[in-house]
C-alpha cells in the first residue's frame, strides 16, 4: 500500500471533518443565541414569559453540553452503501448534526441508520461495501482503517490499512479508557441493542469489552428514551474510584451527561470512601446476616439519652422510669423507622404524663391547659429532644464501636472472634471504608428520614416541632448549647431511586451491596456486568440470593461475549493455564490477537527492590503508555517507596527496544502505577509486573480468583517476579 494512497484518503477525510467542526461551531452558536433569547423572554413582564424563557433556557442548556462533549472524535465512521457508491457517503459521529441546508452531515451513532456499522460482517454486510473508521487526535486525522465487507460489488473504493479491531488493539493505553464505539462487533452490538425493560445480563472472561459496551448501551438508552432516562437518571456503579475516573471520559465523550458515576464508596450520596477493609474484616462486613445486627441496632434506645423523666405538675409527681419509657419506646417503633417516629413523641410522652394525674386542681384545669404548661416547661422540652433525637445513620454505626453495646446486638449473630476483629478494625482506623458504605444505606433505611413539616402541619407538636428539627446530633449531646443546628440531610430516601442501574464487575458485590445498589433500582432497569471466576467474594450462593432478590420481578436478557480483544494471546494462555491449574470454573474466551511477546518469570533474588526496578524500567522502555506494579496489600506502601526516584528506572530502560515516551510521561508517575490485586479490577496497562504472586493468592480467601484478574490485565507486556 502506497504512503501515497493513505496520505490522498486521510486528507480527503480531513476535509470532510473540519466541514464538520464548522457546522459544529455554527451549532453552537445557535444554541448559544436560543439561550439568550429566551433568557430575554423573562422581560416579557407576565408569566407565560417566563415558562417560556425556562423552556428555551433549558433546551438551550443540552444543547451546548452535548455539543460541548462531543468535541473529542466527534467524526469516527463512515459507510459505503451498496445502494449509495454514487451518492455521498453516510459519517457516524458522536452526535448527530445537519448542514445549512437541514441535509443531515453526521449520523448519531445511536441511531437506527447508523446500526448497520456494528451489525455489518464480511458473512453479512447489509449492504455495506465498505466500512471506514477515521481516527483522530483533537481535530486531525491521523489515519483510516478500512473493511471490504462485500467483494461482490464492482468498485474502486481503496481498502486501507490492517482492519479497525487490530489497529485499536495494538494502541498504548492512557489512563483514560477511549471509547472504542467505533470497533464494537456484532455480538456486542446486540447487547447494546436490546430491550430497554428488565436486566441485561453481560457476562465474559476477561478482556471481552464487557464495560465498553455496557457503557455505551447506558448512552443507547439515553438516546432511545431520553425523557424517561434523563428524568429518572442512570446510576453507574463501578468497584473502585480508580476503575471510575478510568471510564468517566466514556459517557461524555458520546455527549451523555445525565448519567452519575459512582464507585461501591460513592454509592450513596454525600458520602465518599476510598479504602477497603483487610479481607477477613470485609467478609464479616459483607455477609448477609449483618442485616439483623444493623436491624437490632437501629431499634436501641440511643446512648447517653436519659433513662427516666421526673416533673412535678398540680399537686401531682409525674415519672415515666426505665420501663414506662422502653413500652413508649416499643409502641412508637410500631409504627415504622424511628426519625419518621419523631413528630410522634411529644404527644406520646404527653398521654403517659397525663394518664398519672390525679389531683383534683390538675384535672380541673384539663388536657389542654396541661399541654400547654408541659410544652412551655423547658425540662419537657429538653427530654423529649435528648429522648429522641433525630438520628444520622453514621452517628447510629458508630454505636458498634463500643465493645458492650456491640456485644449486645450482635449476639448469635457474630461470634465473640468476629466481634473483635471488628473492634479491632475500627480502633486501629476510624474513618469510613468502602465496606461500611452498605452499612451506613442499611441504617438509612432502617432509621428512615425525619418527616418534612409543611404548612399544612397542625398536630400536637406545633409547639415543639421546629426545636425538634433543629436540635443537634453532636457526639457530646450537648444539643441546647451547643447552637449547631440539626437538619434533615439534603439527599432523603425518597431520592435514592434511578431509571436506569448499570454495575460493574457485579462478581465483586458482596450481599450487603447488593441490597444497597437494589434500593436505587427498583422501578429500573438494569445492565449487570460480570465474570464469576473473577470473584473477590467467598460465599458465591449468599451474594447470588442477594442479587436475586434485587433483581425480583424482572425479565433477564443473557448475553455472552467469547472473543478476548485485550490480551495479546500469549498472554492469555499463560492467564488461562493458571486459572485451570488452581481449578478456577473460568470462562475462557480466545484472544483474537498475537504478539510473540511471552510472558516472563523471573526469581526475585537476594534484592527484591532492584529486581522490580529493573522489571520495571525494561518494560516501560518498551511500551509507549501505563504500567502497572501489582503488588500484596502488605508490600504497597513498601512498593511505592521504590517509586521515589525514576531516574533508576530510566536507566534499565536505555537499552530497551524503545524509549521512554516524555511526552506520555514527563516525570512516570503518570505512567507507572502501584495497585493491589483487588484494584486492578476492571483497569487494563500496556505492561504489567506482578511481585510476588503467591502472596496474592493467600492474602485471601478469593486470592486465586485475584491472582488470575491480575494476570489478564496486560495488553502487550507481562512479567512475574516470583519468590
Amino acid at each position: 500500500m502506497s504512503e501515497e494512497l493513505v496520505a490522498r484518503e486521510v486528507a480527503a477525510e480531513q476535509a470532510f471533518v473540519d466541514r464538520v467542526y464548522v457546522q459544529l461551531e455554527k451549532s453552537a452558536s445557535a444554541a448559544q443565541r436560543l439561550a439568550k433569547e429566551g433568557h430575554s423572554r423573562a422581560h416579557l413582564g407576565h408569566e407565560g414569559g417566563l415558562v417560556e424563557r425556562d423552556a428555551m433556557v433549558f433546551q438551550a442548556a443540552k444543547r451546548i453540553a452535548q455539543l460541548d462533549a462531543a468535541h473529542e472524535g466527534l467524526v469516527f465512521g463512515r459507510l459505503d452503501l451498496r445502494t449509495e457508491l454514487d451518492a455521498a457517503p453516510r459519517y457516524i459521529g458522536r452526535i448527530g448534526l445537519r448542514d445549512d441546508e437541514r441535509d443531515s452531515l453526521l449520523i448519531d451513532w445511536r441511531a437506527p441508520a447508523a446500526a448497520v456499522f456494528y451489525q455489518a460482517t464480511a458473512a453479512t454486510p447489509s449492504g455495506v461495501v465498505r466500512r471506514r473508521v477515521l481516527r483522530a487526535e483533537h481535530r486531525t486525522v491521523v489515519g483510516v482503517e478500512d473493511e471490504l465487507l462485500d467483494d461482490s460489488v464492482e468498485t474502486d473504493l481503496p481498502i486501507v490499512g490492517e482492519g479497525a479491531l487490530m489497529a485499536q488493539l495494538s494502541r498504548a493505553r492512557d489512563r483514560s479508557m477511549h471509547s472504542i464505539v467505533a470497533t464494537i462487533q456484532a455480538e456486542q452490538d446486540k447487547a447494546i441493542r436490546a430491550p430497554g425493560k428488565g436486566v441485561v445480563s453481560i457476562s465474559g472472561g476477561p478482556g471481552t469489552g464487557k464495560t465498553v459496551v455496557a457503557l455505551h448501551r447506558a448512552a443507547f438508552l439515553l438516546y432511545n428514551d431520553r425523557r424517561r432516562y434523563e428524568s429518572g437518571g442512570v446510576l453507574i456503579v463501578g468497584p473502585s474510584g480508580v476503575f471510575m475516573r478510568y471510564i468517566e471520559r466514556v459517557l461524555p465523550s458520546l455527549g451523555e451527561t445525565a448519567v452519575a458515576l459512582r464507585s461501591l464508596g460513592e454509592v450513596v450520596s454525600g458520602i465518599r470512601a476510598t479504602r477497603h477493609d483487610v479481607p477477613a474484616v470485609a467478609d464479616i462486613k459483607g455477609a448477609a446476616r449483618m442485616v439483623e445486627l444493623l436491624r437490632r441496632t437501629s431499634r436501641q434506645q440511643a446512648p447517653g439519652s436519659p433513662r427516666e423523666f421526673e416533673i412535678f405538675w398540680r399537686d401531682s409527681k409525674l415519672r415515666l422510669d426505665g420501663a414506662q419509657l422502653a413500652k413508649l419506646r416499643r409502641n412508637l417503633m410500631s409504627h415504622g423507622p424511628r426519625n419518621q417516629q419523631v413528630s410522634r413523641v411529644p404527644s406520646a410522652l404527653l398521654d403517659a404524663l397525663w394518664r398519672q394525674v390525679r389531683s383534683d386542681r390538675g384535672r380541673e384545669r384539663g388536657r389542654d391547659l396541661f399541654n400547654d404548661d408541659m410544652l412551655g416547661e423547658q425540662r419537657f422540652v429538653d427530654f423529649t429532644m435528648a429522648w429522641w433525637p433525630p438520628l444520622d445513620a453514621a452517628e447510629v454505626l458508630g454505636w458498634l464501636r463500643d465493645p458492650d453495646f456491640l456485644a449486645r446486638v450482635a449476639d448469635g449473630v457474630l461470634s465473640q472472634d468476629e466481634q473483635k476483629l471488628l473492634l479491632q478494625a475500627w480502633e486501629h482506623d476510624p474513618s469510613l471504608t468502602i465496606e461500611d458504605v452498605a452499612l451506613l444505606d442499611e441504617l438509612r433505611y432502617s432509621i428512615g428520614d425525619v418527616p418534612l413539616r409543611t404548612d399544612d402541619d397542625h398536630t400536637l407538636d406545633d409547639h415543639v416541632g421546629g426545636t425538634m428539627q433543629e436540635l443537634t446530633t453532636s457526639s457530646d449531646r450537648e444539643y441546647a448549647s451547643s447552637g449547631r443546628a440539626w437538619t434533615p440531610p439534603s439527599h432523603r430516601i425518597d431520592d435514592d431511586p434511578y431509571a436506569h442501574v448499570l454495575i460493574d464487575e457485579v462478581q465483586d458485590l458482596t450481599p450487603m451491596q447488593w441490597r444497597m445498589v437494589g434500593r436505587r433500582g427498583r422501578t429500573a432497569s438494569w445492565t449487570i456486568v460480570g465474570d464469576p471466576a473473577q470473584s473477590s467474594w467467598p460465599v458465591a450462593a449468599e451474594a447470588d440470593a442477594a442479587r436475586d432478590a434485587a433483581l425480583a420481578g424482572k425479565q433477564i436478557h443473557s448475553f455472552h461475549l467469547s472473543k478476548n480483544y485485550r490480551n495479546s494471546s500469549e498472554i492469555y494462555e499463560y492467564a488461562a493455564a493458571y486459572a485451570q491449574r488452581v481449578g478456577l470454573d473460568a470462562d475462557l474466551p480466545e484472544a483474537v490477537r498475537s504478539t510473540g511477546e511471552h510472558p516472563v518469570e523471573i526469581a526475585a533474588g537476594d534484592d527484591l527492590a532492584q529486581t522490580v526496578r529493573k522489571a520495571v524500567g525494561e518494560i516501560a522502555g518498551r511500551v509507549a503508555g501505563t504500567v502497572g506494579i501489582v503488588v500484596p496489600v502488605a508490600r504497597r506502601s513498601e512498593v511505592n517507596g521504590w517509586l521515589a526516584s525514576w531516574d533508576e528506572f530510566a536507566e534499565y530502560a536505555k537499552g530497551a527496544k524503545a524509549a521512554i515516551d516524555d511526552a506520555v510521561a514527563p516525570s512516570g508517575e503518570d505512567r507507572v502505577v502501584v495497585l493491589t490485586g483487588v484494584d486492578t479490577k476492571g483497569l487494563e496497562f500496556d505492561g504489567i509486573v506482578v511481585v510476588r504472586p503467591d502472596e496474592i493468592e493467600s492474602e485471601s480467601s478469593t486470592g486465586r480468583a485475584t491472582l488470575y484478574v491480575v494476570l489478564t490485565r496486560a495488553t502487550q507486556l507481562l512479567t512475574v517476579v516470583g519468590g
